[in-house]
Order: structure tokens, then sequence, then C-alpha cells
């Protein structure tokens, strides 16, 4: 039999003959030995008689005749060949998978081996290129020389397979998305949330695994991209969560959108609905109450219309708390990270050719609600399109955000702070100060402060009377959006959806931006003045 067959065959047989040994060795390095010799002498036979009628019988003919002399002979040794010289047949140099020299075959081959699995890729290069012996090679990746060589063997078939394929990608390698924005519900951690999405590989990894599980291989030629760096990228998502491995598949484990047109003409349509409901009468009942002129509402600013730039955001946000149906709890479904986070993670991937009404509110530099807080106050904010505060990133927003409250917890005891103190809170507009320092000096704090709980309950209590009042129309109108979201989430991240949708209209960013908007449309609040952009839609609030 000419070599190529007898080669053809063998590879045919290599995985039932291990699955032989390894049922009637006492284990599985003994099997891996004894698998060895049976490829060795079939081989050898093959290539030496040209009268085989069936080659199935005669493989395990010589296959229990090599495991009878296990049996008698426990050194394990092949007939007239040492076990180590086995490779030298079935995976020597110069059967290496590619026909011959040329340019093309060589890359080809390069790229294949890129597929193979790490352990493999490493044996495989440390073999082949770097001309290791194999006993070396096992003992630097501490495994049994028989392993070396299955590795060997099972590598060549592998590649082998590989350059006969036609690897197809999809329309990602030649079109790759991009993810336009995102937002964390919960605790961040030590590391900024966008940093582990931030390149183009590691969002068309996620998009590419967002409706179902694919091995690194798969995801590979989906992208068109080496394995190798899929691998890399691949380990980082898993260890922080974004990845879910499911046995050697991966599936994204955060919530990708992928706007319609549909989808956000639902949305804005809705929004646009209840806010028109809540954020006029929200608006008239504040001013016409007398409630502004509550002196336990403190502001540095005189200004009416700043006060409420505050206050109807806040309210929008924070109210009716009793109203949310909160059958599915944070713990549930939020991810445990290791650089201490603890959150739900979103994103959307970048619109292309969508024409959006004209009356679409889009998210312009929006950030929150956010929120930080000591044992006695939370320092509250959302930064927008309107605002300057210039620390949207939610990491520096949780540092400046105990600071400012450490800072004000000090002076409302009493406390006169250092110059550097004033001078980076006056920087950032949160107070304004008057003399020099070291004479006649007073400060005054800039921002929306509830001074006490009983007041703080009072502005809530106003939000959740109208939410009440407008609770029917407020579902009915949410229910198709609600249905619409959910269909266009992958199945398996549908309670994730379906926990953030409980609190559309409360700690809601879009409710608050339409309650803005709304606002501003009909000319019930003005435009801020560019000093007060600084300390705009931020307050203090009880804890």
């Amino acid at each position: 039999m000419n070599r190529q067959d007898a080669e053809k065959f063998i590879t045919e047989y290599l995985k039932p003959i291990f699955g032989f040994a390894l049922k009637r060795c006492k284990n599985a390095e003994d099997a891996e030995d004894l698998s060895q010799e049976i490829v060795l002498k079939a081989y050898r036979a093959l290539l030496i008689k040209d009268d085989i009628g069936d080659v199935g019988k005669f493989i395990w003919t010589i296959a229990h005749n090599a495991l009878s002399n296990y049996y008698r002979d426990t050194s394990k040794a092949v007939i007239g060949v040492p076990i180590d010289d086995v490779t030298e047949i079935a995976v020597a140099p110069d059967t290496f998978p590619y026909e011959d020299d040329d340019a093309d075959s060589i890359i080809r081959l390069q790229s294949e081996i890129a597929y193979l699995s790490k352990l493999q890729r490493r044996i495989v290069i440390a073999y082949y290129f770097e001309n290791r012996k194999q006993s070396d090679i096992a003992k630097e990746l501490n495994i049994p020389l028989g392993t070396v060589k299955w590795h060997l063997f099972e590598s060549k078939k592998e590649l082998k397979r590989g350059m006969k394929t036609m690897r197809k990608t999809s329309e990602l390698k030649f079109n790759p998305i991009k993810f336009s924005s995102y937002s964390v519900a919960g605790s961040v951690g030590t590391k900024s949330p966008d940093e582990f999405l931030r390149s183009a590989l590691a969002q068309n990894i996620c998009y590419c695994v967002r409706d179902e599980a694919k091995g690194i291989n798969e995801i590979a030629d989906d992208l068109g991209v080496s394995p190798v760096y899929i691998e890399s990228e691949v380990e980082v998502l898993e260890e922080y969560g974004f990845l879910q491995a499911q046995n050697d598949k991966y599936i994204v484990n955060f919530i990708i959108s992928e706007p319609t047109v549909e989808l956000f003409t639902i949305q804005n349509s809705m929004y646009k609905r209840v806010t028109d409901l809540f954020a006029n009468e929200l608006y008239d009942e504040l001013t016409l109450s007398g409630i502004l002129d509550d002196t336990d509402i403190l502001c540095g600013h005189t200004d009416r219309n700043f006060v409420l730039w505050s206050l109807i955001p806040y309210i929008a946000a924070c109210s009716g708390k009793s109203l949310i149906d909160e059958s599915i709890s944070f713990e549930e479904v939020a991810t445990i990270r290791p650089d201490g986070a603890h959150n739900i993670y979103n994103t959307s991937v970048a619109p292309t050719e969508i024409i959006l009404p004209d009356d679409y509110v889009h998210m312009r530099n929006w950030c929150g609600p956010m929120w930080n807080g000591d044992n006695k106050h939370i320092f509250w904010q959302i930064d927008s399109e309107w605002s300057d505060h210039k620390n949207s990133n939610k990491l520096i927003y949780s540092d400046e955000a105990k600071r400012i409250l450490s800072l004000y917890d000090r002076e409302l005891l009493g406390e006169r702070l250092s110059k550097d103190e004033y001078a980076w809170l006056a920087e950032r507009g949160y107070v304004k100060t008057n003399g020099k320092y070291d004479e006649q000096f007073e400060s005054v704090w800039q921002i929306v402060i509830l001074a006490n709980k009983e007041i703080q309950d009072k502005l809530l209590a106003i939000g959740e009377r109208i939410k009440a009042k407008y609770l029917k129309d407020f579902n009915t109108l949410k229910a198709p959006y609600v249905e619409a979201v959910l269909n266009s989430v992958p199945a398996h991240l549908r309670k994730v959806q379906a926990f953030e949708l409980q609190y559309v209209f409360h700690s809601d960013g879009l409710f608050v931006l339409h309650c803005i908007v709304t606002l501003l449309n009909n000319g019930k609040i003005k435009p801020p003045t560019e000093e007060q952009k600084k300390s705009l839609t931020t307050l203090i609030v009880q804890n």
C-alpha cells in the first residue's frame, strides 16, 4: 500500500484505537503508549502489504495482538522500535501537512496552526519550528511524553483537515459593528466599565456570540481573525463576566441592544406621552404650591429656574418607589466582577442608515442618575448636554462625590476648610466664595441641598401622587414597549432585561431626559446660564 493511503487509514482509526486501549489499560499513560504501539505496527504493516482485503479487520487483529503483548510485557516497548521513536513515522517533520514548500502553502499552514488548542499549538511550534526534543517539551509542559506524541499526531490530522477546508467568514469581517454607548446599573469596581470593551475586536467578539454560544475557532472564522487573538480576548472577557462559558463555547453575558426604527419610534412615543402628563403636572405643583419657598430647600443660586433643574429630575427619578413591581431582584441578575464591581452592563450597537422621527429625543452627553453616599448624605447628579460637570466617568464621579460629601460634612460641623479645598470646590461650581481667605471670608454652596428628611419626603410625595394618578395610563403606554424590547433580546438575557424594565419611569435616564425636554419645549423651564452649567442638576440629600 502506498504511504498516502496508509496514513489515511491510520488517521481514520487513531481515536478508535486510543479508545480501545483506554478501556483495557490500567491508566491513561499506558493507554497512550499501547495505542502508539498499535499505530506504529499497523502503519508499518500497511506499507509492506498490498493484498489486504478488510483493512479494519487487519488493524484490529494487530490491536488485539499488541494488547496481549501489553499484558505479558510490562515494559511496554514496541517490538524492535523504542516507543520514543513512534512519532518519527506518525508525525515526522517530512510528512508535515503541506505538499510543497511554496509560500502560499506555508502561510496557510501557519494560519491553521492558530486553530489548534493552546497546548497543541505550543507542542507543534516547539517540535517543528524550534526543533525541540519531545522529551524536553514534555518536561517543560509537565506532561507525559506519550501525551506529547499523541498531540503531535492529532495536530497533524487537524492541520491536514484545515488545509483542505475553505473557512467561511461572516459579514463582521468586512463590516464590523461598533458600540455607540454603554450604561452601568450598580456599583463599579477598580476598573472603568468601558475598559474591557474599548477595542473593536472585543466588541465584535461579544456581538458574534450575542445570540448563540460559539467556540474560539468559530468566532475566529466569523471575524476573519487568528484564533490566537480571539483566545486571549475571550479569556479576559470571560474572567470579568462579560462572556459566559458553556463547555468549550462562550455566549455574551450582558445586554447588547440593536436599535431599529420601530423600537425607537415606540420608545419615543411612549416617553413623550407619559412626560406630557407627568412633567407638566409636576412643574405646576412645584411652582403653584409654594413649596419652592420652603427654607429647607437650600441653594446659593437665587434663580428659581436653576432650582427646578435639580428638583424636577430628582423627583422624576426617585418618586413612586412603592408603585414599582420588583418581582425580580438585582441580586438575581447582576454580575459580580473580580475588580469588586457588582452591576448590570448594557451597551448598544451604533445604528446605521436609521432615519428617526424629527421629534426623536436623543441622549446627548448623558450620564445618570448617579448617586454616592456616606452615613449622612447622598450626592445625586445627572450630567447632560446642558451641564458642564466634566466628570461623566463613573469612577471619577464616585471619587469626587465622596470627597464633596466629606467636605460638606466637615463644614456642616462648623469646620473651616482649607484654602485649597475651597478652591477645588469653587473650580467645579459647587461653592462660591467671597473675600480673602485669611481675612473676611464666607462660602456659599451653589447646589441644591435638601436640609432634612421632611422636605425630601414632601417633594417625593408630589411625584408619587402624580405617578399613582396616571399609573393605569403609564402601564398601558408601557406594555407595547416592554414587549418589543423583550423580543429584541436573546432568550438567555430576557430576565436581566425584564429586571431593568421594572424601572421604566423610575430611576430612568430617558424618562428624566424627556421630562426636561418637554418642559424646555413648552417654555416652562429655561436653558441654564454658562455659570450655572457647572453645578446643574446636582443635589445633596439626606441618606
